[in-house]
């Protein structure tokens, strides 16, 4: 257990994890004001969908790109210019909730704004986490990352719901825009000297299609991508799926904010375990997409907001497994040079897959109802494992080994 934490004895890490957790409490304030807002102006499934995808489509576009940039510059000042941006997109839109000026074109303007900021913002910040710990402690590093995501997850969705009910959505984006103080105070604070910052790749002709061909020659970088891309497009669509199954199960913004802090529970316990319990590589990534599955398939059945916060609890846990061991897999798989590619294909594979899916969710949910949404993760995360299963017999991973390309 000590290990787990043992990256926040590094002072440049600690004021990482503070900031982005603050930040990230107001990133799911967004998150759950967005899709309430959205369910308002539209009162459609597909529409909420629609969204979904225009806010990730700029990942998918320009996702790979994004890493290329990462290998390039410093990462420090993008993620800092990338958070600024976000910041004044967030106090417009309160600005025009308040106001009471908000219509629906002005919410798809502000989520594909927003994605083109997260499209060049995610390769950079997953690709720092090594230079604020160093390889020897990526993996204990990159589950509390997964562990910080999962407490704003608990936070965020609860408060954001409360905050819909007494004050309204305008006041989530509001507090948002605050949060990213809290990210520019920990960057400032940081100590340059104690990073360890990895060679910046000289711009030069076909850096992208390089990193491609990397990926596609190492089986444990490619077959992880696959799997993550599969169950990005269907599974990881909860932005979607679960305001429509609060409203199924006849709840309030309030319930789909206690429902998405549910699975934030689960998180948070997987969190502490997997270090010590699971691997990396597909031996356990198969293992966790199938669990990942099973776990969505009780919460497209549950009968009751009981029974589905139970098994969103089990939800939680599997994704967060899921999403720390392929993250942790491929950072150690890559090797420094080519860790902002690989990173920002990963973020294609999981975030960018999401325009693809979205649409299809929501309009299943919008036609069969949000049962049948969640059901299609499950099934994506099944066709995911039995594709972790085939490809761990042809190819065993060796996670030890590191690019030298």
């Amino acid at each position: 257990m000590r290990r787990a934490f043992a990256p926040l004895r590094v002072r440049n890490y600690r004021l990482y994890f503070t900031g982005q957790t603050i930040s990230l409490t107001g990133t799911w304030f967004v998150l759950v004001a967005t899709g309430w807002l959205v369910l308002s102006l539209s009162h459609s499934g597909a529409v909420l969908g629609a969204l979904m995808a225009a806010e990730l489509l700029p990942s998918l576009l320009l996702g790979a790109y994004a890493g290329v940039i990462a290998d390039r510059v410093n990462k420090r000042a993008l993620i800092l210019a990338d958070n600024a941006l976000a910041a004044v997109l967030s106090a417009l839109l309160a600005f025009a909730c308040l106001t009471g000026a908000v219509t629906l074109w002005m919410v798809f303007a502000f989520g594909i704004t927003l994605g083109v900021t997260a499209a060049f913002a995610q390769p950079a910040q997953q690709a720092f986490v090594s230079e604020l710990v160093g390889d020897e402690q990526l993996t204990e590093a990159i589950t509390l990352n997964s562990m910080m995501g999962s407490v704003a997850r608990i936070v965020g969705p609860a408060g954001a719901g409360l905050l819909i009910v007494g004050v309204g959505v305008g006041a989530c984006f509001a507090l948002n825009a605050l949060s990213y103080v809290a990210v520019f105070a920990s960057l400032a604070r940081m100590r340059p000297a104690a990073l360890t910052v990895s060679e910046r790749t000289v711009r030069e002709p076909g850096q992208l299609r390089e990193g491609l061909r990397h990926v596609r020659s190492r089986s444990d970088l490619l077959w992880p991508l696959v799997m993550m891309a599969l169950v990005g497009a269907f599974a990881y669509e909860f932005a979607v799926t679960l305001p429509l199954m609060a409203k199924a199960l006849h709840g309030s913004a309030s319930t789909y904010g206690v429902m998405t802090a549910a699975m934030g529970a689960g998180s948070v316990a997987a969190g502490l375990l997997i270090n010590h319990r699971l691997g990396v590589g597909l031996r356990s990534l198969r293992w966790l997409s199938l669990a990942f599955g099973a776990g969505i398939g009780l919460a497209a059945l549950a009968p009751s907001v009981p029974a589905e916060l139970g098994a969103l609890v089990l939800v939680g846990a599997a994704s967060t497994a899921f999403m720390a061991t392929t993250t942790a897999s491929l950072q150690l798989a890559a090797g420094p040079r080519f860790r902002g590619r690989v990173m920002a294909l990963s973020w294609v594979a999981n975030a960018g897959s999401t325009p693809v899916g979205a649409p299809v969710v929501g309009g299943l949910a919008a036609l069969a109802g949000a049962r049948a949404g969640l059901l299609l993760g499950a099934v994506a995360c099944a066709l995911s494992a039995v594709i972790g299963f085939v490809a761990y017999r042809r190819a065993p991973l060796d996670t030890a080994a590191a690019a030298a390309d």
